[in-house]
């Protein structure tokens, strides 16, 4: 009888134990279901490391500014994919998976967010890129979008800009293990021929790889084919270096790029080197029209102290086209975030009016700029055609 008594009050024990796990269990999903988990995968380290931290400013920023969705506070995820493809891949790929994000904002750099794009597409929860802009991140993935615009884009920015200043043979340097920088070298190329209508326009293209520092062989050959310009899109640092030992072996020809150059390690590395180098990019406060471009204007120099570069701005942007979308989904089920996506038109962002195109592609306009007094200066506006 003792026994049985004993067994009641064990049974009645592990019941109520079950009762109060459950509950607390319950509380925990409750807590969890409070927010919107949203991923930001950025290269906070290693070569891209400055580019990443821009744009991890930006999607913090337009966190703080726009902090809840649905009536619930927004939860940042943030991992970094460490400037590597394959660490690029494994953390979207955790995000997803451990997470449970329910979309992803990344990344600075076109080889890293390709390397992520299988990943999202075979989970079906989308990912809204920064600063990435070769067509091969968006191509052939429904589940891929971005905030910026494209290289093809770009490239015919360039070759105008190049074309107008008086141009008509120009040397080519890409960062031949950067799929950005050969993409847009590509296109720079495409456009400036069909400018000229002359197929030797084109009158050297040299590469070299992530890393290197020494482009003494590499200048000595472009020097000796007299080009009227040179168009060198890469990471900030090496076409930072690139420049500056130019300049040294003196070489007084225009540098020209893209928008990877706009971070202040550009400046630092070149020093006075790199004055009158000139790139394409995304935005400038004298094209700031949006009422979201003033408010992000204002609390970003009060938050920083600084004047924001592009990848900031893009950023910013990318995380508010995601809450946007959840918003107008009223779910955080991936797939219609990502029906919702694809449906944005007119979106009042930082750098203009977002409306994405079949591909999952912004139209938007560019700014030429370039670097003057140790600053990036604004010099044209290029509207989309």
């Amino acid at each position: 009888m003792k026994l049985k008594k004993v067994m009641s009050v064990l049974l009645a024990s592990a019941v109520m134990l079950g009762a109060l796990t459950g509950c607390g269990g319950d509380k925990k999903e409750a807590k969890k279901a409070d927010t919107v988990k949203v991923g930001v995968f950025l290269p906070l380290t290693g070569d891209n490391a400055a580019g990443g931290e821009l744009e991890l400013r930006g999607v913090k920023l337009a966190h703080k500014l726009h902090p809840e969705v649905l009536g619930k506070k927004v939860e940042l995820v943030v991992a970094d994919n460490k400037s590597d493809k394959a660490e690029s891949a494994s953390v979207a790929a955790r995000l997803i998976e451990k997470d449970k994000v329910c979309a992803l904002i990344g990344t600075y750099g076109s080889s890293l967010a390709m390397a992520a794009g299988n990943i999202v597409k075979e989970a079906k929860v989308p990912a809204i890129g920064t600063s990435c802009t070769n067509p091969q991140v968006t191509a052939n993935n429904d589940y891929y979008f971005r905030a910026c615009f494209i290289d093809p884009f770009q490239g015919t920015v360039m070759a105008n800009y190049a074309y107008k200043q008086g141009a008509r043979k120009v040397a080519i340097v890409q960062e031949v293990s950067n799929d950005y920088s050969v993409g847009l070298a590509k296109f720079f190329k495409d456009a400036f021929v069909k400018l000229t209508n002359d197929p030797d326009c084109i009158v050297d293209i040299a590469n070299y790889q992530t890393g290197d520092k020494d482009f003494t062989a590499v200048l000595t050959n472009l020097k000796a084919k007299n080009p009227d310009a040179v168009f060198a899109p890469g990471n900030f640092t090496e076409s930072a270096l690139l420049i500056k030992q130019a300049r040294q072996l003196g070489m007084t020809i225009p540098f020209m790029g893209g928008d990877t150059w706009e971070t202040q390690e550009f400046i630092d590395v070149g020093g006075k080197e790199v004055e009158g180098a000139v790139m394409s990019t995304a935005f400038d406060r004298e094209k700031a029209s949006t009422p979201e471009a003033q408010k992000f204007l204002k609390a970003y120099t009060d938050e920083y102290k600084s004047e924001p570069s592009a990848l900031s701005a893009m950023a910013y942007d990318a995380y508010l086209i995601t809450v946007d979308a959840i918003k107008r989904a009223n779910s955080t089920d991936s797939q219609k975030i990502r029906d919702a996506l694809a449906a944005t038109k007119d979106l009042e962002a930082v750098t203009g009016k977002t409306t994405f195109d079949k591909n999952g592609d912004p139209i938007k306009a560019a700014v030429i700029k370039e670097v003057k007094d140790a600053k990036f200066k604004y010099l044209d506006f290029v509207g989309v055609n």
